[in-house]
């Protein structure tokens, strides 16, 4: 009778790789580095490229035209990012496609604006502002500016889709060093960051980076006279957040997905041919807009130059400006024309008109918060439209919203 043979203990180094490769292909980076240290084959097994392939378009979003790029494994770069982007693990994905998203929308729409977008900054430049203002940045906010360093102080912003009913908004995103700079300590504003600047209106978005006067730590709002109130909170004009990476990304996926009509190039352009006569050189006058708002009411504007200037048009040559006007109502649209003399022959002038186009912006938005704190003081309809200058005021008041330090100006 034949002795039994006992079944050999299963062994790491007995089983085929197939299997083993699709186990691995399920654990995560960390486990993935961890079995490095188990034992020689598992060592050759975890470090089989396409395994980090995966990890390297999760956390990194790289394509492998990257990688042809890099000339290095899907090891080697993921080591390679992780060592100097590692603490933002949980977060670069997100931001990285919110900003992505963002670039792909401005090409199409705006693409002069993605020229306004700064490079990214370094870990040493994040470090010196923390020790510059004396708190902790939040990591969320770090890793979008190792992305890009938000960007020049420009019109229009790249928050530009903040347009209320009867003015607008184009808030700049601040970069790093700018938003150290105005880095607040006064009472109303105590360890708040930044993170917006309207250069028509002055006011700022900012951000929280220490539980004081009512607010939470790393919370986003906007600056109001209800800031010294039992709810700060209150007020929720246009984009809030609980987080840096919550506030930015809502605000990418409104703009990309057409939630918010966002404020596109407000350049206004004239150009010469180039192949025109060099006698046809001229230098611009004055300029004339008829402005109809939504309600029929006209203004006429009428004055010297534009923002100021007085420039010369010559064959090839190319003059951009940028200006914006206010309407009462929430739609309207303008015409008008430019009046130049020409350089050869002193007396002569001529008027270039200017075609007729249209200008829409959203309705005004009331506060649900502030509609439940104040419903016995003031009801409205949410999506009422404000279309008279003093009725919005009025609501202004009521609603506590600053009046701003500044308006738009006229297309001058």
């Amino acid at each position: 009778m034949a002795a039994s043979v006992e079944p050999q203990p299963l062994s790491l180094e007995l089983l085929p790789t197939d299997p083993l490769l699709l186990i691995l292909s399920f654990l995560d980076y960390r486990d993935l580095l961890s079995c490095c240290y188990v034992s020689r084959r598992l060592n050759q097994l975890s470090s089989h490229d396409p395994l980090w392939k995966r990890h390297c378009r999760k956390y990194w979003l790289l394509s492998d035209a990257e990688k042809t790029r890099r000339n290095q494994s899907w090891k080697a770069i993921f080591i390679s990012i992780y060592s100097d982007l590692g603490r933002y693990i949980q977060y670069y994905a997100t931001l990285k496609k919110a900003w992505d998203d963002l670039e792909r929308y401005l090409g199409q729409r705006c693409p002069r604006m993605i020229g306004s977008l700064k490079d990214s900054v370094q870990e040493e430049d994040l470090d010196a502002v923390e020790a510059q203002i004396g708190c902790k940045l939040p990591d969320d906010y770090r890793c979008s500016f190792r992305i890009h360093n938000g960007q020049k102080l420009v019109v229009p912003g790249l928050m530009g889709s903040m347009a209320l009913s009867n003015h607008y908004r184009s808030e700049d995103l601040l970069d790093i060093d700018t938003a150290a700079g105005g880095f607040q300590q006064r009472l109303g504003l105590k360890q708040c960051l930044p993170l917006t600047f309207c250069i028509h209106t002055g006011l700022s978005q900012y951000m929280a980076l220490e539980c004081v006067e009512g607010r939470n730590k790393y919370e986003i709002f906007y600056q109001c006279p209800d800031q010294m109130a039992r709810n700060p909170s209150a007020i929720d004009m246009f984009i809030t957040g609980t987080s840096y990476l919550e506030w930015f990304t809502s605000y990418v996926n409104n703009v990309v997905t057409g939630g918010y009509p966002i404020i596109r190039d407000q350049i206004f352009r004239i150009e010469m041919s180039k192949d025109a006569l060099p006698e046809k050189a001229c230098q611009l006058d004055s300029r004339y807009w008829r402005i109809t708002n939504a309600k029929g009411d006209v203004e006429e504007v009428q004055g010297p130059g534009v923002v100021g200037e007085f420039p010369i048009i010559s064959p090839g040559r190319v003059y951009e400006y940028t200006s914006c006007t206010t309407f009462s109502t929430t739609s309207g649209y303008m015409e008008g024309y430019y009046t130049f003399h020409c350089l050869y022959y002193k007396d002569k002038f001529f008027n270039v008109i200017i075609p007729r186009f249209h200008m829409v912006c959203p309705t005004f938005k009331v506060s649900t918060a502030r509609m439940e704190t104040n419903h016995n003081e003031y009801a409205m309809d949410e999506d009422e439209d404000s279309t008279d200058t003093d009725e919005y005021e009025d609501r202004r008041r009521v609603l506590d919203i600053p009046a701003p330090s500044g308006r738009c100006p006229r297309h001058t």
